[in-house]
């Protein structure tokens, strides 16, 4: 019976197998003639019959790992979920749930072929693209798959919706027209702090210090500690609110989603589109850039990874530039002969 695959050696002393149909060469990865016939016959008898070797991978995986054979994607969302707390874990739980994953959410994972995650990735949703891309980088992690389905560069690319900042004209409207006291003042805060609504909602009085005139507390989605330094009106704003406890005890005990969907609704009856709460962080980081207000500082306030401070620090923000004329009158002095002097004031090099 003819082979596959034949066998040959390079001058560099390196064996490789080549594929007689697509003429396509690849390397064994050995000069041990032994190992290089060995792989060779793996590689006959794996194009023979695959459906028997499939069997027989799958009896030399069970030995190793005795749920290797029986593992299912809805595995895979379990265990992800046990290592999840808080936010992370709601939103991994509702996804889940989704009715896109269903075409995998009982098919072994051994059985699983590129075509199943792609039938999955053509409702083109950026959320499904997202999960099921850790779900498949989780399970090669722990050893669960032997080997990537999906090469990374034949995953579609993910492409988020456009996201714009609120405007100053459409944050008073909302509060023109807010009459939950509660509600209105938190979305003042949203305004000042520029923090996510989960963690604006579930701040404490003793999170304010009123001394140095911060206010502090942890990011749910990083774990990480924020302090904000709070100008007067923020200051004035948060003396409204309660002295001690929650400053905002209702709407930190409703669902994030619900919060959202109230937001929604003011926007609909004032015809403002294209905005969520998350829009807050945009204005933020935006006024932040208008007002020259230094990188580091606004990376300390929304976090070094945010999402609102690369897009705004990169392109969406203005801010007055002056021309290098002028900034060179003010930093390189004229010679007494009305010449300009190379040496800048500062030491800045031109």
């Amino acid at each position: 019976m003819k082979q596959r695959f034949i066998l040959y050696r390079r001058s560099n002393g390196k064996y490789y197998a080549e594929d007689t149909v697509t003429r396509k060469q690849s390397s064994l990865k050995t000069r041990n003639e032994a190992e290089a016939l060995t792989l060779l016959h793996s590689k006959n008898e794996a194009a023979r019959q695959p459906a028997l070797n499939l069997q027989i991978a799958k009896a030399y995986l069970t030995a190793t790992d005795s749920t290797f054979a029986t593992r299912t994607w809805q595995h895979v969302f379990d265990e992800i979920i046990r290592t999840k707390t808080g936010e992370n874990q709601t939103r991994w739980k509702v996804m889940a749930k989704s009715k896109w994953f269903d075409p995998i959410r009982n098919r072994l994972l051994i059985e699983t072929q590129a075509e199943n995650l792609l039938h999955v990735l053509q409702c083109g949703k950026v959320s499904v693209n997202t999960y099921l891309r850790r779900m498949h980088n989780f399970a090669i992690d722990m050893n669960w798959l032997p080997a990537s389905i999906l090469p990374k560069r034949q995953w579609p690319p993910i492409r988020f919706k456009p996201k714009r900042a609120v405007t100053f004209e459409e944050h008073k409207k909302i509060i023109a027209v807010e009459k939950n006291l509660e509600r209105k003042m938190f979305y003042q805060l949203c305004w000042h702090l520029g923090g996510s609504q989960s963690d604006v909602a579930n701040l404490y009085a003793e999170d304010i210090d009123w001394e140095n005139k911060t206010i502090s507390f942890m990011r749910k989605k990083t774990g990480r500690p924020v302090i904000v330094h709070l100008g007067e009106e923020a200051l004035n704003l948060l003396k409204d609110l309660p002295s001690e406890g929650k400053l905002f005890p209702y709407l930190s005990s409703v669902r994030c989603n619900d919060r959202a969907t109230e937001f929604w609704q003011r926007c609909q009856r004032l015809g403002i589109k294209g905005i969520t709460l998350h829009s807050y962080r945009y204005s933020w980081a935006e006024r932040a850039k208008a007002a020259g207000y230094p990188e580091r500082f606004a990376m300390e306030n929304l976090g070094h990874n945010s999402k609102a401070i690369h897009r705004s620090y990169a392109k969406r923000a203005l801010m007055k530039i002056p021309s290098l004329e002028e900034y060179e009158k003010k930093i390189i002095p004229l010679s007494p002969h009305g010449e300009r002097n190379e040496t800048p004031k500062t030491g800045i090099g031109v």
